[in-house]
């Protein structure tokens, strides 16, 4: 009877233990820098389904002329939580854009882009599985008889098959406004 009092205890404290570790070792869902509590910010549905395309894509870009060149993207979440960067690279050469909320809680994409232009874009559309943008005039003052740049984007990730995704978007290229599409898969 003895035995069984003291595995009794063995087990118990065991458990209590675990328990206690476990419960300083869970995933934190408060962000600190040092000693400072960053506050919970809420983001808007544009902003959560761009978050469905963080890692690594690769694929293939069609061009409006019909040249088929490589393209990869990687997304990252930065900035506690608060703001997406996409390193794009087309055919060899790199391009940033940045995906974050406003101060009204509105998803605003910005895209550095090799055209020598920064369009900023505002959305259009937000479903579960499409975030569509268009350029957002108040911005930038962009003008196709003057400037080169890109003028919307669509993100449509595939309903049934959440690592694949086509990317379509206009651009004005010499005041002339051309399509293209960009067909990509999750790598990592």
């Amino acid at each position: 009877m003895k035995n069984y009092k003291i595995l009794f205890l063995l087990i118990t404290s065991s458990l209590f233990s675990l328990s206690t570790f476990s419960a300083h070792h869970e995933e934190s869902t408060v962000l600190a820098i040092g000693d400072v509590q960053l506050p919970e910010v809420t983001h808007s549905a544009g902003f959560n389904q761009m978050k469905q395309m963080l890692g690594i894509w690769e694929g293939k870009l069609t061009q409006y002329t019909g040249a088929v060149v490589d393209v990869s993207s990687e997304f990252k979440l930065v900035s506690g939580g608060n703001l997406i960067t996409e390193k794009l690279i087309e055919d060899g050469v790199e391009m940033l854009t940045t995906y974050s909320d406003n101060k009204d809680g509105e998803l605003v994409v910005k895209h550095y882009c090799s055209l020598g232009t920064q369009p900023v874009f505002k959305v259009t559309e937000v479903s579960d599985d499409i975030v569509a943008v268009t350029l957002n005039e108040s911005e930038g003052g962009y003008h196709p008889k003057h400037h080169s740049y890109v003028n919307s984007m669509r993100w449509n990730v595939d309903a049934d098959n959440d690592n694949l995704a086509v990317v379509d978007s206009t651009l004005y290229l010499n005041g002339d406004l051309v399509e293209q599409q960009t067909v990509i898969r999750r790598v990592n």
